[in-house]
């Protein structure tokens, strides 16, 4: 063997040709006279009969490189008898595993005859051949003899695509499931006139094609690749590997010749079937109208479709191999059924919707009614079901296995995720009816105890939130009993309204407390302004002043003590001790008595005994509060005293005891004078009498009370403008020499009234005096 090649290329011819008429192609004269080779060829004289038997091997002569050709017996010989097909599949399976280029010798008038192809032979051989080994791309020749008139193009595409048709129907192993044909194979045609009757041209022919033979490992020539190739060396060794694994592989025991005729038969029958039934005007109907909505007796009317057609394959199957017949009637029930599946699976959806539009009507109808919500929903989702079933049988098809389980699931989440969903609303719309009705009872009274700032204003709130609480969670309660609900979510909702109470009486406290100061003054004022009886004060002189004022300092700083945490939990504190000892008593001696409230409570913030989380004014605020309540009050307390004094004042006209007595000693003389002179005394009675009848008659001391009045206001005036005047004066020159922004007229304004603030209050004093 040449040293020049490292692999050897080997040649196939495979005669494929009609089983049934029992012809003879002539391959091995092709073979001799293509490669030169001398194969025995048939004396046609002597009859057609079977020439070539096993495989027999020649060397190409006048082709490089070197090229090994095989001769393998045909597949349509009638010597081995219809049923043992065993010995010609595998030579062929072993030409395929070791050539590189493998001729199909076929005559022109089979082209398009399925079973004068013999499909299901190659079929067979390219399964086995991936599954046994591992492929590579080899050349398919295929040589058509005693070519006609009918043009090559249209010969050529009809073999390809037969040859399609053969790799598609292939069962793959997975790892070539999705592999092409072009993969593995290249399929090449080429045509030959008629020997017997053109045999110069068909000698020409043959020569051309020769051509194509030499040099066919070069790239691009007609051996295609070299994967996978083995070297000359090993190739006897190979080819002996090969064929014992052939022959050790029982796949390879395919049925009889009638048995792949059936095949293929059965199959071009069921396809057809199944292109009528999808072409078929009843089932297209069937079809559309199940995209539009419910059908009824859907499945009777699919079951007479598929009923028919599958009568008729029956009808022309009949005569075929029963085992393939039958096999092949369930492939086309199948692939029936495959395409039928989506309108049933339509069909269901829109039975489910259908069903579940109803249950969600039915509910509703049944709950506008008065009916309980557990019975209703219950009731309406079992006669759902039961509908759903009904309509379930009536689409049923008696071919198919379909499942509708899911679907029948799917809607029974679906119902009682609706039913969920309207008891979530209900329940919601319940409790908040409930919660706005603890509200009403909660809010108003709790702010009304909390402004008055009594010492059990926070018991009293406690007594109020229990029992508000406790009667509406037991009237909740009740409305809940008609929604069946388990312990552990009744529970939870009852607590959720208990919490929802105390977060009322919080948040009312909270709001409560950001107005404290407002209400402390209103409490000093009410207090100071007004007796124990409510009666508006009248500072005539004789009142305590600094007891009032401590009375209403108290009775403020109590409401900042009730104001300054909540106490729900009935837990002892001492917020009021600390405050009083700390505000109201913070002089040096209440210090030493109680520094624990001065220095360290104040100073903090929290209070002792109270939890963050209930604190509403921590104990540095409620000093700051406590500032500022003293400091917009003391102009309250001055005011009252300055009206105390002008009082006093109004209300003592007698001069002072001193003149008195000056005037006793120095009219002595005169008192004497009257004594001895009783003229005088009833001249002096006459004018008293005169006097004082005129002094009630025209009220001279209101004249005198309004001209002092008006001569204090005059004088008030007078100052106030003047030190406007003093005060504009000075800002414009310290304008110029600084750079301080201006004053306000108004912030000296306050700054003359501040400073005339007891003129002011005198005036005041005055008029009231006046209008008394």
């Amino acid at each position: 063997m040449p040293q020049l090649l490292v692999t050897s290329r080997n040649l196939l011819l495979l005669n494929v040709s009609d089983a049934c008429l029992v012809v003879r192609t002539g391959k091995s004269t092709l073979l001799n006279h293509l490669f030169g080779t001398s194969f025995t060829e048939m004396d046609t004289l002597k009859g057609r009969s079977q020439t070539t038997k096993g495989i027999w091997i020649a060397k190409a002569a006048g082709i490089e490189p070197f090229t090994v050709v095989m001769d393998l017996e045909g597949t349509d010989g009638r010597e081995r008898g219809e049923d043992d097909t065993s010995f010609e599949k595998q030579s062929a399976l072993f030409a395929l595993a070791v050539s590189d280029i493998v001729m199909i010798n076929l005559w022109c008038h089979d082209i398009g005859r399925e079973h004068a192809a013999n499909r299901p032979l190659l079929k067979t051989i390219f399964e086995v051949l991936m599954r046994l080994f591992s492929p590579r791309r080899t050349t398919l020749l295929l040589v058509i003899r005693d070519k006609t008139k009918t043009p090559l193009d249209y010969l050529t595409q009809a073999l390809k695509e037969d040859t399609q048709k053969i790799w598609d129907a292939v069962r793959k192993p997975e790892v070539y499931k999705e592999a092409a044909l072009s993969e593995f194979f290249n399929v090449e045609v080429t045509a030959l006139s008629s020997y017997e009757e053109k045999e110069e041209l068909f000698k020409e022919q043959v020569g051309q094609l020769k051509q194509r033979f030499t040099h066919s490992i070069a790239p691009g020539g007609l051996a295609a690749d070299r994967r996978c190739v083995i070297p000359a060396s090993g190739f006897c060794l190979s080819a002996l590997q090969i064929w014992k694994v052939i022959r050790e592989n029982k796949d390879l025991d395919l049925p009889a010749h009638k048995v792949m005729i059936a095949t293929v038969r059965c199959e071009d029958i069921a396809d057809e079937k199944l292109r009528s039934f999808m072409s078929d005007k009843g089932w297209l109907e069937l079809e559309t109208t199940v995209n539009s909505g419910l059908v009824s007796g859907f499945g009777n009317k699919l079951d007479a479709i598929i009923d028919f057609y599958l009568f008729e394959y029956d009808t022309e199957a009949m005569y075929f191999d029963e085992d393939v017949k039958t096999a092949k009637r369930q492939m086309l029930k199948s692939e029936i059924l495959k395409h039928a599946y989506p309108a049933f699976k339509t069909m269901i959806e829109h039975l489910h919707n259908v069903v579940l539009n109803k249950y969600k009507s039915d509910l509703e109808q049944s709950l506008r009614s008065g009916g309980v919500f557990a019975a209703s929903a219950r009731h309406c989702s079992q006669s759902s079901m039961e509908e759903f079933d009904v309509g379930l049988r009536d689409s049923f098809v008696k071919h198919a296995e379909w499942d509708a389980t899911k679907v029948r699931i799917k809607l029974e989440h679906h119902v009682e995720a609706h039913a969920a969903s309207v008891r979530g609303t209900k329940l919601a719309k319940l409790k908040a009816n409930y919660e706005k009705k603890l509200l009403d009872a909660l809010a108003g009274p709790v702010q009304s105890i909390l402004e008055t700032g009594e010492g059990d204003s926070w018991a009293s709130i406690r007594r109020l939130y229990r029992h508000e609480t406790e009667n509406a969670i037991s009237a909740f309660s009740a409305s809940l009993s008609e929604f069946e609900l388990d312990q552990i979510t009744l529970h939870k909702m009852v607590m959720e309204i208990r919490e929802h109470g105390r977060s009322i009486v919080e948040v009312k406290a909270r709001e409560e407390a950001g107005s404290v100061l407002m209400y402390m003054k209103e409490r000093f004022s009410t207090v100071l302004s007004h007796d124990k009886d409510s009666m508006p004060r009248t500072w005539t002189g004789n009142e305590d002043i600094h007891a009032i004022t401590r009375e209403a300092r108290l009775a403020a700083l109590r409401l900042l003590s009730v104001m300054a945490a909540i106490r729900l939990d009935d837990k002892p504190d001492r917020i009021d001790q600390a405050l009083t000892t700390a505000l109201l008593d913070g002089g040096p001696l209440s210090q030493k008595r109680s520094i624990e409230f001065t220095s360290d409570l104040l100073a903090s913030c929290t209070w002792e005994e109270v939890a963050p989380k209930d604190t509403l004014i921590i104990p540095v605020k409620c000093r700051s509060i406590w500032k500022r309540l003293n400091a917009e009050t003391e102009y309250a307390v001055a005011q009252a005293i300055s009206m105390q004094e002008t009082n006093r004042r109004n209300h003592n006209w007698l001069p002072p005891a001193w003149t008195i007595v000056l005037l006793a000693i120095l009219g002595f003389n005169e008192f004497m004078f009257l004594v001895r002179n009783p003229l005088y005394i009833w001249g002096l009675f006459i004018t008293f009498v005169v006097s004082y009848a005129i002094w009630l008659q025209y009220d001279i001391m209101t004249y005198f009370r309004r001209l002092s009045g008006l001569v204090t206001v005059l004088s008030g005036c007078l100052t106030t403008i003047m030190e406007i005047m003093t005060a504009i004066i000075n800002m414009s020159h310290k304008q110029q020499q600084s750079s301080y922004p201006p004053l306000h007229a108004q912030s000296f304004m306050n700054q003359a009234q501040v400073q005339h603030h007891p003129d002011r209050s005198s005036w005041v004093d005055s008029n009231s005096d006046d209008r008394s």
